[in-house]
């Protein structure tokens, strides 16, 4: 093993490795203290899919990950290269969709009372369910030409690919149907991205707002300023920024490697970075402040 796989290997460890654990805590916790809770809270549900997602994010992205590091060609085959692939790409759109919803039930908690907004907040869990269910039937969708387009690139000719994901390879489709899986994940994207910014300006806004407040009646000293709902608020923002950072990082360098079929250290190394990143940080952003992101 050379130096390359051993930085890959480190890399890879120290990203799979914590995110897999902080997810299972965050999945285990929510899943026991809800089974025991006589009142279901919907925003729990909403955390579990969420740690559900990545989880699905880490281990399919880790699988892949395993072949490319070790030169393992033949590992996956097709079915395995079309299983990871999807599965991948499905699960970060359900994390788009969760962490959107996520933003919106936080503001919306925020909000007013007498505010339409809170009408359109789920109130139990078969509610959150309905939007789980809408967001699987999306991502589905909008990922489903990868089942038809993505092989394994074992005894294949490269210059007729289209594009890499460790060593199974996208081949190249129709202008029609290419452009329109990128029109339909594009404006799944600029949806709940628009949402999730709208929903995390609204709780920016109110924080700042209670920021001043606190100034104001404790003559700048934070005495109980901080209660679980603003606690719960902050982290919320935190992790809007942290995933809104990562999506965009991977974009503008997805959008400069482009479609090169290379096995650069560096790149690879930098993309999972960027892919794992939020999924492996966001169990962590939440755990650490031990409060509900909101009251149900």
């Amino acid at each position: 093993m050379n130096w390359n796989n051993i930085i890959q290997t480190i890399v890879f460890l120290s990203l799979t490795g914590p995110g897999i654990v902080g997810n299972i805590l965050m999945f285990v916790r929510l899943v026991y203290t809800s089974a025991f809770r006589t009142e279901k809270k919907p925003v729990d549900l909403i955390l579990i899919h969420l740690a559900f997602s990545n989880l699905i994010i880490i281990c399919s992205t880790g699988i892949r990950d395993i072949a490319t590091v070790f030169y393992f060609r033949n590992f996956l085959g097709d079915i395995g290269c079309k299983a990871v692939v999807y599965l991948a790409r499905m699960a970060r759109g359900l994390s788009i969709c969760t962490t959107c919803l996520l933003s919106m039930v936080q503001a919306v908690t925020m909000s007013p009372r007498t505010t339409i907004w809170k009408k359109a907040k789920p109130q139990t869990s078969r509610q959150v369910l309905t939007y789980v269910f809408l967001f699987w039937i999306l991502n589905i969708l909008t990922s489903s030409n990868l089942l038809y387009y993505i092989t394994a690139g074992s005894g294949m000719n490269r210059s007729g690919v289209t594009g890499y994901i460790g060593y199974c390879y996208m081949l190249p489709s129709k202008h029609i149907v290419k452009w329109l899986f990128l029109l339909l994940r594009a404006v799944r994207d600029l949806v709940f991205q628009s949402l999730m910014g709208w929903s995390s300006g609204y709780i920016s806004f109110h924080l700042y707002k209670h920021h001043k407040r606190v100034l104001y009646l404790h003559s700048c000293r934070f005495v109980n300023s901080f209660s679980p709902e603003i606690r719960a608020a902050q982290s919320v923002v935190i992790l809007m920024s942290c995933f809104l950072f990562f999506y965009w990082a991977d974009f503008i360098f997805s959008l400069y490697t482009g479609s090169m079929v290379s096995h650069d250290s560096i790149i690879l190394n930098i993309k999972t970075c960027l892919v794992l990143g939020y999924a492996v940080l966001s169990p962590f952003i939440l755990m650490n402040r031990d409060v509900p992101v909101a009251k149900s």
